[in-house]
């Protein structure tokens, strides 16, 4: 990997459409046009495609370690920098990043790759666009394997309804998002601090918090998390640097449209209240992350049944935070493997 960052340090000056050609042990980055829009894609192998679908605050390297195993094990795999991250386009209307718009932006991807099918792979934010994917484009996408993100279907009001019931004026990250300008504002101003506390395991050593008042009223986010101690043994500084200088040039703001578009969501998809994934799925993620709050396997399993009739597991890897793909390499590629040696019979 050391010698990848290298070689994108040499080549991320100049304007190129194709920004990297290396060694068949690495992904070659380059850009496409989906769905109106310049999309950046990192891509390794021939075969079937499987696509890679990032979450916040991410981008396609969060797949780094996902995309050379998928190439050996005889598949074409392409991660890309999602609309708002990266080297992607940028657009400006905040409802420019609902989950119309993020969806179909995976339809032009297979297009501009001349594919009429592809099997998915989504974590965090990842996860529920890949969710909402095989809803609203079931004869695209073949099978999913999500991370982190379950789906128990449809609710009766969106999670911003629910959340603002629940907390009223209490700090929560997902209504700190929801005002305008804001969250991006810290964050675009301290890149390195926001992504050096979210990119820690659970039980990475911190410093004490510096505001630890619940109203939202008493500051954002990042002085909320205490500073990392130390880097987790799974994020070298590289990796840190690269998603650091990533936000630096792209911003947070793209990524903060995606929650802004929460409730819009839930408005402009009435039709999906009773529709099911009928495709295979695979959900994994770690039994730490604080995303399942602590839900074992069986739970999982039972919530999601009776919308994904066709889930073949729920893998939770032990002692494992968010970030399972990173966290986890070895571990999250035998499980999606395993899933996709099973639907090729």
């Amino acid at each position: 990997m050391k010698t990848f960052l290298i070689a994108m340090v040499a080549v991320f000056g100049f304007a190129s459409t194709v920004e990297a050609q290396v060694t068949t042990e690495q992904p070659t980055l380059r850009t496409i046009q989906s769905n109106g829009i310049r999309m950046r894609i990192a891509e390794m192998g021939t075969g079937p495609l499987v696509l890679l679908v990032h979450g916040w605050p991410e981008s396609w390297y969060s797949w780094r370690h996902q995309l050379p195993a998928l190439a050996k094990a005889g598949y074409h795999a392409v991660a890309p920098d999602m609309r708002g991250y990266g080297k992607s386009d940028k657009p400006a209307a905040v409802e420019d990043y609902d989950i119309q718009h993020v969806t179909a932006d995976l339809v032009g991807i297979l297009d501009a790759l001349g594919e009429r099918q592809a099997i998915l792979i989504g974590h965090d934010w990842g996860a529920i666009v890949t969710w909402q994917a095989m809803l609203l484009h079931p004869q695209r996408f073949t099978a999913l394997v999500a991370m982190s993100v379950p789906y128990s279907g449809r609710g009766e009001r969106s999670i911003i309804q629910n959340l603002q019931a629940t907390l009223g004026d209490n700090f929560y990250y997902i209504l700190y998002f929801q005002e305008p300008g804001v969250a991006e504002k810290e964050f675009d101003a301290d890149p390195r601090g926001i992504l050096s506390r979210l990119y820690l395991s659970p039980d990475s050593p911190r410093e004490a918090p510096t505001i630890t008042d619940r109203k939202r009223a008493a500051g954002g986010w990042i002085p909320r998390m205490g500073a990392p101690k130390g880097l987790p043994s799974w994020l070298t500084q590289a990796d840190l640097d690269y998603y650091v200088n990533e936000f630096k040039e792209a911003g947070f703001r793209g990524g903060i449209n995606y929650y802004r578009n929460f409730h819009r969501n839930w408005e402009t998809t009435p039709q999906l209240a009773d529709k099911k994934i009928e495709a295979p799925v695979l959900f994994i993620a770690g039994d730490k992350d604080v995303v399942i709050r602590g839900a074992t396997a069986e739970a999982l399993r039972a919530s999601m049944k009776p919308v994904v009739p066709d889930l073949r597991d729920v893998k939770l890897i032990a002692n494992t935070g968010h970030w399972v793909q990173q966290e986890r390499p070895a571990e999250t590629n035998a499980a999606v493997l395993e899933f996709l040696r099973s639907i090729k019979r």
